[in-house]
């Protein structure tokens, strides 16, 4: 990372905290150039940055100010408290048809899943593909089978080490994206009618995936700043029968939250001791707003019981559909469940992204990634700030591209879902988040379209039929 952007990330984050705030004055440019060692030239452009994100401003000799808006953000949600019963999951339907009107054009979506295409990488992707293919032996097309690509294992093995998690190549299996990954670990450790901990509220596609295995749901308290309440956690323990936990630690779905690292090892600690295996959902991981990856809980597993998955899909190639699980004392299992359902994962698709790896623009196309995301947050912030009703709480991750907002308790996201749709504005209800759709004035947005010029107004449009109601 160049120090003007490290420089702004690190006042970014004070920012975020509350550590500065509304109208404090920065440290001038001379001061901060002796202070950091920097030089004067690197703090400008730090502050030009940050100017762009809408985060301070510029007074004329007076200095750099914090922006009045920059933390008038409505307050944050609570912990919302889950059922204490296991629950039959049906949640599909009402998936499938909230949802199919993500994939038409002319809907601004803000319910989408998936960050804009515009954000990648592509064309330099695919001129990866023609060459990796030339240059592949046949007799690798057999070899990779299964367990996936050689040289894409060692690549991830090594990002793993280079955020201080230790995995092992051979522990590691490429599939069909993050969500082939968190069904196999599913399929290798439960039965149909198991019992299987979730977050509360979670990402839909958890709720599908025990729905069709047929297994049952427990919810866990779920703070939307930092995850899983242990506390909930012990009790759900207590109390059922839990087979297996779906955790995504890193940069929730739908809540942002993120997971203190003091708070993942006691949790790995406490799955270890009850010795339940976590499947951990990172898909997100990459896309972190501070200076240093945030690890993943699988750094503090001993044992081997975390089951950690993660994908391409949302940080470099989506529709390459290229992930993978490093699947502790059960990659085994996972590979046997593997062969008998894909067999493998498409060998263009691994070597285009290996080939794409090995050429060293992936940390530059992450750190640019980043900072994008980030102020766009923060242009999403201030617009909710400014038209959603009186009432309205919101979440302020520190990663990822999704916003957790909680209404007034009389507005019912899935009527508010289709009076957007008549302006051809999609939006997540929180009825999708639930086994029992507990949700149901709550909203998941999506910030992650910068550049469209629909955005803006989209949300403006959002927030004035929320004040309808």
């Amino acid at each position: 990372m160049k120090r003007y952007e490290r420089y702004a990330q690190e006042i970014a984050n004070l920012i975020r905290t509350q550590t500065l705030r509304p109208g404090d004055r920065l440290p001038s440019v001379r001061q901060a150039s002796a202070n950091r060692k920097i030089s004067p030239a690197t703090v400008f452009a730090a502050y030009y940055l940050l100017e762009d994100q809408g985060l301070i401003v510029a007074r004329a000799r007076s200095g750099y100010y914090v922006k009045p808006q920059a933390q008038s953000l409505q307050p944050e949600p609570g912990t919302a408290l889950p059922g204490v019963q296991s629950t039959t999951v049906e949640i599909s339907a009402l998936v499938f048809a909230v949802l199919e009107s993500t994939r038409q054009a002319d809907v601004v979506p803000l319910g989408s899943a998936f960050p804009s295409p515009a954000l990648f990488p592509l064309d330099k992707l695919a001129r990866c593909l023609t060459p990796a293919m030339r240059k592949l032996a046949p007799e690798r097309l057999v070899e990779d089978l299964t367990q996936g690509n050689e040289r894409l294992r060692r690549q991830i093995s090594l990002r793993y080490a280079a955020s201080g998690t230790v995995v092992d190549m051979d522990e590691v299996v490429i599939t069909h994206g993050a969500m082939e990954a968190l069904n196999l670990c599913l399929q290798a450790v439960t039965q149909p009618g198991d019992v299987v901990a979730v977050e509360s509220p979670t990402f839909y596609s958890a709720l599908q995936a025990l729905e069709r295995l047929k297994l049952r749901a427990v919810e866990v308290a779920t703070h939307p700043r930092d995850g899983i309440d242990m506390d909930s956690l012990a009790a759900v323990l207590q109390t059922h029968p839990v087979r297996a936990c779906w955790f995504m630690p890193n940069f929730q779905n739908p809540l942002g939250c993120l997971m203190p690292p003091p708070r993942k090892q006691a949790m790995v600690e406490l799955l270890a001791r009850q010795q339940v295996p976590l499947i951990e959902d990172d898909v997100y991981g990459e896309l972190y707003f501070g200076l240093n990856r945030p690890p993943p809980a699988k750094a503090y597993d001993q044992q081997g019981l975390v089951m950690h998955c993660s994908s391409f899909s949302k940080c470099l190639a989506p529709g390459y559909r290229v992930g993978w699980v490093a699947a502790g004392r059960f990659s085994d299992q996972v590979q046997r469940l593997k062969l008998m359902t894909t067999l493998s994962t498409a060998i263009p698709s691994q070597l285009a992204i290996s080939d794409y790896l090995q050429g060293g623009g992936y940390e530059r196309h992450l750190r640019q990634l980043r900072l994008t995301l980030a102020a766009q947050q923060a242009l999403a912030l201030r617009l909710i700030a400014d038209h959603f009703p009186a009432g309205t709480r919101v979440t302020r991750p520190q990663g990822g591209y999704f916003l957790w907002l909680e209404l007034p308790a009389h507005i019912d996201t899935l009527q508010l879902l289709h009076l957007a749709l008549a302006q051809r504005i999609s939006v997540a209800p929180g009825h999708l988040f639930s086994a029992d759709r507990r949700f149901g004035h709550c909203l998941r947005l999506n910030y992650g379209y910068p550049g469209d010029p629909r955005f803006e107004n989209a949300l403006r449009a959002v927030g004035q039929i929320a004040c309808s109601f």
